[in-house]
């Protein structure tokens, strides 16, 4: 484990995997593991049940700025549904930019 690539990430970063069934899909980063990340989308992988990832197999996307992000950081109480409704707000705003969207 490369403990300096561990901390490259923090609580309430996007990700998005690059391996494994999940490839491609976005997480929010909810906690780290001894090298592993704790990563939810509230969906198939919810804030009860977080998957651990080893860390070389996600890539970062972005450090969200928020409402949800915020309340990760300060370890406020969230709801999946509000993972959900940003995590799919963020990748349409990512697909948009990617197909040259305005």
């Amino acid at each position: 484990m490369d403990p300096e690539r561990l901390s490259d990430f923090n609580i309430a970063d996007v990700v998005t995997s690059t391996a494994g069934r999940d490839q491609g899909k976005l997480f929010y980063v909810i906690g780290t593991d001894a090298g592993y990340l704790k990563l939810a989308n509230g969906k198939d992988r919810t804030l009860e049940k977080p998957k651990r990832k080893k860390i070389k197999h996600v890539k970062k996307v972005l450090h969200s700025e928020t409402r949800v992000a915020d309340k990760l950081m300060s370890g406020d109480k969230v709801l999946n549904s509000e993972l959900r409704r940003d995590l799919a707000y963020l990748s349409r705003e990512m697909q948009s930019h990617t197909l040259g969207g305005f």
